[in-house]
């Protein structure tokens, strides 16, 4: 066996989400910040080439992402990482923060300390500050300080020949979102509906992309509604959510960026006051903790600070290699699986 290619991965779920962790075999990206190593990892070229060897089968499968740690460009940071997914790499994500800081603790990459753990990561989009609750060798739980989210536009309007006009929030939440109220598309937030919400959402993804150019306003290097979350609202202090990515899947976790993006938005409508306190929860029914820390300014935009709280475990290590004789270096996406946003990459 001769591979032209060696990485170990740790395998991790957050709250039922897959967030594997490169562990070794990237020394690192370049670029002098994250930003310009998340520009580098979606240009053409070796960081594409990198992401689809690792998320696509056969070495990757839709239901999960893969989260690349580099060290920090902040000398105030512990770690850096990206988040590989089929369409792109992003800039942060909550359960996939939580799958890091976990595999970080737990391997010894980072020193535990019981009862608590503090781990900051560099992202993207900002600063992390994960507090960890640490026990007998194990991360019980990850508390993350998000970075600062906002509102960017409310009730905006999306013709659809489905379902007529659809209000959608656009919010950032470490990516942008547009934020539905599941009811508008016919469906309720359930296990059963799985593939009719992710075909809904895929729906409303590519017209509000389209509608909406949206850009961060300190990083450029985000843009772009990334996902569509639909919600149900209908209890007060519950938001049962469903957070639907391309080609065609869902959320297994509460989505912590989601739920930043969605905080943002309940304290615009005043539904939520600082030091408020609610739950997010999946639709598989594991949840997240969403705190309202304060707020603050971010340009010309009132942001609001969110603590998500949730749970991850390792269950797993992988080492993965390239034969160069393998045809297949960037792998492959079909339908049957990935749903029919895709052909054969």
């Amino acid at each position: 066996m001769r591979w032209k290619r060696t990485l170990q991965l740790v395998e991790v779920h957050c709250e039922g989400e897959i967030g594997k962790v490169v562990t070794a075999g990237v020394v690192d990206i370049p670029g002098a910040t994250m930003a310009d190593k998340l520009a580098y990892m979606n240009a053409p070229g070796p960081g594409t080439e990198l992401r689809k060897f690792l998320v696509f089968e056969p070495r990757g499968c839709v239901q999960s992402s893969v989260n690349l740690l580099t060290p920090p460009t902040r000398p105030e940071a512990d770690a850096g990482f990206i988040v590989l997914q089929a369409d792109q790499a992003h800039g942060m994500s909550g359960s996939n923060a939580i799958c890091v800081v976990t595999a970080l603790l737990e391997t010894g990459m980072i020193a535990m300390q019981e009862p608590e753990t503090v781990v900051t990561l560099d992202t993207a989009a900002g600063l992390l500050r994960a507090t960890a609750t640490c026990r007998d060798g194990r991360c019980e739980r990850v508390a993350l300080d998000m970075v600062p989210s906002f509102v960017e536009a409310l009730d905006q309007v999306v013709p659809s020949e489905a379902w007529g006009d659809i209000r959608v929030d656009l919010a950032f939440g470490g990516v942008f979102y547009g934020i539905v109220d599941v009811e508008q598309v016919g469906l309720s937030i359930e296990a059963v509906h799985a593939r009719a919400l992710v075909e809904a959402g895929m729906v409303l993804k590519a017209a509000c992309h389209q509608r909406f150019p949206v850009v961060h306003p300190l990083i450029p290097e985000i843009s772009g509604i990334a996902y569509i979350m639909f919600r149900d609202r209908s209890v007060a202090g519950f938001l049962r959510t469903c957070t639907t990515l391309w080609p065609g899947r869902v959320d297994r976790s509460p989505c912590g960026t989601g739920s930043s993006a969605n905080l943002a938005t309940q304290f615009a409508r005043g539904e939520i006051a600082v030091a408020g306190l609610s739950r997010s929860v999946s639709l598989i029914g594991s949840e997240f903790e969403v705190t309202l820390l304060g707020t603050t300014q971010l340009g010309e935009k009132i942001a609001v600070l969110p603590r998500i709280t949730g749970r991850a475990w390792i269950y797993g290590f992988q080492q993965i290699g390239l034969d160069p004789s393998d045809p297949f270096p960037l792998g492959f996406s079909l339908s049957d699986t990935w749903g029919p946003g895709i052909g054969a990459d």
